[in-house]
Parts: C-alpha cells; structure tokens; sequence
C-alpha cells in the first residue's frame, strides 16, 4: 500500500497542475522523526518557488524543526540552477535525514544528479513510492523532456452517436455545463491549447478558461495555412495570453496585420502546401508546451490523427442522439475507408466517469506513454 505521506504529496502536487507549467507539477510533505507531518507544498508559477522549498516554508512558518525529517516528494530534488536554486542543496542544509522520491526527473540537467548529491551529503534516498501516479500527473513533462514532444490530448464533445454538431454546424451546446466547467479544467492545466482556422471562422471562440478560476491563460496554438484568421477575431480578447499561429505560405500584409494584434506568426509549410503538423509539434516543444490540448473541427482532427500526432482523446459523451450531423474526425486514415475492421485505430481505456449529466472517457493511443 502506498504510504499515505507519499499520498498527500500527491495530492500537493494536483495542486500545482494548473499552476506550474511549464515545470513538473511536483508535491512535497515533510515528517518528523516521531512521524508528524511538520510541512507541506507543491511547485509554484515558474520562477517560483518548487514543492521542497515551499513545503520547507511551511514547516518554519510554525515553528517545527526539520532536522533528521524525511521528505517524500513526487519527483527528485533539481540539482541545478535554472529559474530558482537547486532543491537538493536546500533540502541538505535543512538537515533533511531522508528523501522519498517516487521518479527520477527525466530532465537531463537533473537526471540522478539530485539523489546522487543527496546521498553524497548523507541523505538517505528511496526511490518508487507513487511512481506510476506521479508519472501521469506530469507525462507532458516526461514527454517533453525524453521524446522531444509535448503530450497531445484531443477533446471532443459528441452525441451517443459520435456527432460534434449538427449537418448546419451547430453544436452549442451538445454537452451540459459541468461537462463543460470540467472541459475547461483540463484547458487550465495545458501548456497551450491548439485549435484551427475553420473553428475560429465558424464560431469565433475565446478557447480561454473561464468556466473555473485559473491563475494562468494558456497560449492558443492555431494552425491557419493561409492566414485567414480575422484580426477582429475574439480569441484576441484575452488580456495577457500568447497567441502563436502556424502558417503554410507567406503573406507579409496578413502576417503584420496579425502580429500587429499580438499574434506571434510561423511558416512551416509540408509538401501539401499545409501546415507540417509534426515540425510544428517540436516547435510547440521548443516553446516549453508539455501537454496540449486540442479543441478542433473534424478536419484538424482527421489530420492530427492520420498522421499520428494524437496521444489520447478526451471525450465527452451526452445522452443525445443527433443522427445525420458532423462527426469527430474525418479520414483519420492515409488511405481512405478501411476494407479490415483489425486496421482500425486502437485505443485503451484510461478513465470512463459520469461528468454531470455526460459520460467523460479518457481513452489512449494503443501503446503510447512508454517513456
């Protein structure tokens, strides 16, 4: 059974979903030596303080001594200088006896340097408790840091039937609110949120959070081959968010004008003349994007798909039945309609939990997350 401080780590590093990106949501309890838990904290706002810093906070604001404590955090103490100090340096001249680690950080300017530098300092380290959890809460991290890639997660809210709207486009709205209040709780806790051009044209979202209180906005990620998206268009409106738009051919006029709204511009054109999907994923990665989250029409979804950009769906399903309408994805394979139902995209079930009124299924790509 998992220790239960290691649980309340966990439960910190939630906290610090919505929060940290683009660091690791990371959660931190200190014991005492009788067994009393003396602090806790989880990963603040980058370039702000990280989980043992705060948890270290914690413990002094009450006045609890912290010598010979054990500290169970959910991902190892950095041991570089990057926005803040080193946290394993912090937690040695705490006088920390013990760390419980539940992964190494697959950052390789940490990767083992802190549990080496701990237990060079006489610091007891264990490593495992909570691994798995852990490492879901924070798998855009791990994809970002070993496969060069943020963690892509494609939302679609559909009928029973699978349809996204009606044969007129309409679709709001198809789900109840707290389908949607939860819809954009996972918004919040993305490095960036991706959409296309034709969803922009047709219903001119925000594709902001604002159905939950959030500190921070996430970028909007917006593949418009040919620059179409109007710079009166609303997703503008939101004070302070990054808005980066991939292009597929250079228009200087259309680019000023859209830059002149905020808007920061690339073309990464593929031999189709449309956007190159996976240059624009490892940009997306260079742009420190762990997990990004995809709200889209069938078409963006048909492409993402068909060409294996996709790590999971995050759908939500409502007791409706729509019939003739707009479905999730159109041709998500090369190769047009399958002849053999054994060639269809295989996925896994994850998570499958009433959502109001709704059903949300968390289903993954047969085989991703291997890192």
């Amino acid at each position: 059974m998992l220790h239960a401080m290691m649980q309340l780590a966990l439960e910190a590093a939630r906290h610090a979903l919505r929060l940290s990106p683009p660091n690791p949501a990371v959660g931190c309890v200190l014991v005492a030596p009788d067994g009393t838990m003396i602090g806790v904290g989880h990963t603040q706002r980058a370039g702000g303080p990280h989980a043992e810093i705060m948890a270290l906070r914690d413990a002094a604001q009450h006045g609890r001594s912290v010598q010979g404590a054990t500290a169970y955090v959910t991902l190892e103490p950095c041991a570089h200088h990057g926005r803040t100090g080193p946290c394993c340096d912090a937690l040695i001249a705490a006088g920390i006896g013990k760390v419980v680690a539940s992964l190494p950080d697959p950052n390789p300017l940490v990767a083992g340097q802190g549990f080496e530098r701990l237990r060079a300092a006489g610091v007891e380290v264990e490593v495992g408790a909570g691994a798995d959890e852990a490492h879901e809460l924070n798998i855009g991290f791990f994809s970002r840091m070993v496969r060069g890639l943020p963690w892509v997660r494609m939302k679609v809210a559909a009928s029973l039937d699978g349809r996204t709207a009606l044969e007129n486009g309409t679709s709001q709205w198809i789900t109840s609110p707290a389908a949607r209040a939860d819809g954009h709780a996972w918004r919040a806790r993305a490095g960036a949120i991706l959409t296309g051009v034709g969803t922009v044209i047709e219903d001119d979202p925000r594709l902001d959070v604002r159905e939950i209180e959030t500190e921070r906005q996430p970028p909007l990620a917006l593949v418009d081959s040919h620059l179409q998206t109007p710079v009166d268009a609303r997703l503008f409106e939101v004070p302070g968010r990054e808005v980066w738009i991939y292009a597929a051919r250079r228009d200087p006029a259309r680019a000023a004008a859209l830059e002149a709204r905020g808007a920061h511009v690339r073309c990464m054109p593929d031999d189709t003349g449309k956007v190159a999907l996976a240059e624009m994923m490892r940009d997306l990665a260079q742009r420190e994007v762990n997990e990004l989250h995809v709200e889209a029409g069938h078409k963006l979804n048909g492409s993402l798909l068909r060409e294996g950009q996709v790590d999971e769906l995050l759908l939500y399903l409502a007791p409706k039945l729509i019939g003739d309408g707009l479905g999730m994805a159109s041709r998500i394979h090369a190769h047009g309609p399958l002849n053999m139902l054994s060639d269809a995209l295989s996925l896994e079930f994850r998570n499958v939990e009433a959502i109001g009124t709704d059903l949300r299924i968390l289903a993954r790509l047969a085989g991703r997350a291997a890192f």
